[in-house]
């Protein structure tokens, strides 16, 4: 195993400790509160099957010591005990089926609320939480450990209560038959729990790495479907076979001493002591009966009560299992849940309105890591209705002031205002709705082109989507399409060209009605007949909106009202395109290297 991720697993491991897993516990019985009713329901179903159950050995005793051995069959009390008889396990069985699906109804429920909680905080987080969670893994959190949850509710919150009631009800029955050998059952309940206790402390530690592995498998499969391209065109099938079959081989491996620890310390140990336990009350019954002092009906009662006693035990400690993934799933869900890398906070200033786009930053600095400054006293003033080209090589900068200008990270250093009011103060609905996003990687969703183009905006009509669409020629290829603006969209629109789907994020970008633009590479993917077209449209959208563009292809930004050239971190050069010429510096030097 990989040493650095079995480090991890390991520290993760120890993490959950008794009092995590008892706390998680708790944390999960909160979510059946608002089902209080359910709960009440079931647990009425549970008492009376569990009384049915019980009374079943205790009529059969009647019918052995007071009408089989005496050998008196009387019809009327015949009919009254076997009427009796069948009215008990119809009821029983009623009563088993309608607990069992109530109890599994809460599951659902309560998995229900947890899915909706976990993926609405995933909307909330922020984009250092993405840049260090793999996708695979959150995917895992929604997926298998919620489903580990259901589970535990079905196949043992259910089983537990059952257990609990039988055992109570099976030892007063214990008991009221014969109150010495009743005492002495006590004895075989401490060592159940001690084996109970150990194969809790070695089982979660156990589980918690297989859910880790498990998590990894599914990271890595995210990620070779993903990237199955590059794969392929680099020839790297065989070394993601072997990382995969590594963390599968883990996996394997994990599982497998999960189940060992089951075969030793679960129903093995707890059905060798039910046979001692039998074997104590047999050989107590059997010296009474030298005395005359004992019936075949009680002796058959004890032992039917004694199995009653401990099969609810073992079905309990079967489903331990259960138990510690769930817990171990449980407390990654809440991870998530819990998790405090949230998107920037907004100290909202609910009177105010973007009314001209006007952008400054002034000397905004930013880091990543909390060490190294990627972006250092950046100062610059984008006036309404102006574009602003932001140029440099990779790793300069330019990216990471559109992160902050769009509150995808939080800075401590500086100010960037909008209408001159610090961007940390406008209402989130307001900043969002008057900025336009248009990536270098277009994303388009599934569904139909309508939809993309819309984004379910509620108000936005279908004229609205055409004339978007128009705007930036999107129509050309939409109504070749079957079904045209209804076309059906598969996942991420890998049926469409790069341009295409960059023109469909174009039109959904227009159709919003922004005052500020983010070009972030707009143009990149897209052929030189496309561009072309586009072009034009681009210069329409720029008209009486504040833009800031991130270029490469220097050819689309020679007309920009302002370009700023960064070099780590830095604006180095600022100007219009020709006075950037003239001054002999970096942009020159990219432009002639980019003209040959």
């Amino acid at each position: 195993m990989n040493w650095q991720r079995g480090m991890t697993t390991m520290a993760q491991n120890h993490n959950l400790t008794a009092k995590d897993q008892f706390d998680v516990l708790k944390r999960l019985i909160k979510y059946t509160f608002p089902f209080k009713g359910i709960i009440a329901l079931a647990f009425l179903m549970l008492t009376i099957s569990t009384v049915a159950s019980v009374a079943t050995p205790y009529l059969v005793k009647v019918f052995i010591d007071d009408y089989l051995t005496p050998r008196v069959f009387p019809e009327s009390d015949m009919t009254l005990l076997i009427v009796i008889f069948f009215v008990v396990q119809i009821i029983g069985a009623l009563t088993t089926y309608w607990n069992v699906y109530l109890f599994q109804y809460l599951a659902f429920k309560v998995i229900q609320q947890l899915r909706i909680d976990a993926f609405d905080k995933i909307g909330q987080l922020g984009m250092r939480y993405f840049d260090k969670e793999p996708g695979g893994s959150i995917v895992s959190r929604l997926t298998n450990d919620t489903e580990a949850i259901v589970e535990m509710f079905i196949g043992v919150f259910s089983s537990f209560l059952m257990a609990l009631f039988m055992v109570i009800s099976s030892y007063v029955m214990m008991f009221i038959l014969d109150f010495k050998l009743a005492l002495m059952a006590l004895v075989f309940v401490p060592i159940i729990v001690v084996i109970l206790a150990l194969y809790r402390k070695y089982s979660a530690i156990y589980f918690s790495q297989a859910r880790q592995l498990l998590s990894d498998l599914n990271a890595k499969l995210a990620e070779s479907i993903e990237g199955m391209r590059i794969i392929q065109v680099f020839n790297q099938e065989k070394r993601l076979q072997k990382e995969f079959n590594e963390i599968n081989d883990d996996h394997y491996e994990f599982n497998m001493k999960t189940v060992k620890i089951d075969g030793l310390l679960l129903r093995p140990a707890i059905s060798m002591i039910s046979v001692f336990a039998v074997i104590m009350i047999l050989s107590y019954f059997g010296i009474l009966s030298f005395s005359g002092g004992i019936t075949a009906g009680v002796v058959f009662a004890f032992v039917q009560y004694m199995e009653r006693f401990f099969e609810p035990i073992n079905q309990v400690s079967q489903n331990l299992n259960v138990l510690q993934q769930a817990l171990v799933s449980a407390s990654r869900v809440f991870k998530l849940i819990d998790n405090d890398m949230l998107e920037p906070a907004q100290q909202e200033r609910q009177d105010f309105h973007i009314t001209d786009g006007k952008i400054e930053f002034k000397d905004v600095t930013f880091s990543y890591d909390g060490q190294t400054d990627v972006l250092k006293n950046i100062s610059f003033t984008a006036n309404p209705g102006e574009t602003v080209a932001l140029v440099g090589h990779t790793g300069s900068g330019k990216s990471s002031i559109i992160n902050l200008f769009m509150r995808f990270y939080e800075f401590e250093q500086g100010e960037i205002l909008i209408d001159q009011q610090s961007i940390k103060q406008i209402p989130k609905k307001e900043l969002k709705s008057n900025i336009g996003l248009v990536l270098q990687d277009a994303f388009i969703f599934y569904g139909t082109i309508t939809s993309n183009i819309k984004l379910y905006h509620p108000t936005m009509t279908f004229e609205k989507v055409q004339e978007a669409a128009e705007f930036v020629n999107a129509d050309q290829f939409i109504n070749k399409l079957p079904g045209k603006y209804e076309h059906k969209v598969i996942e991420k629109g890998s049926a469409f060209s790069s341009g295409e789907r960059q023109l469909l994020a174009f039109a959904r970008t227009i159709a919003s009605d922004p005052k500020i633009l983010i070009l972030d590479e707009a143009t990149a993917n897209i052929d030189s007949e496309t561009e072309a077209q586009i072009q034009a449209s681009l210069e329409k959208m720029r008209k009486g909106r504040t833009t800031l563009a991130i270029a490469h292809r220097l050819s689309t930004i020679q007309d920009a009202d302002q370009i700023l050239v960064l070099n780590k971190g830095e604006i180095v050069e600022k100007g219009t395109h020709d006075e950037l010429i003239k001054q002999d510096g970096i942009y020159h030097k990219m432009y002639l290297l980019q003209n040959g």
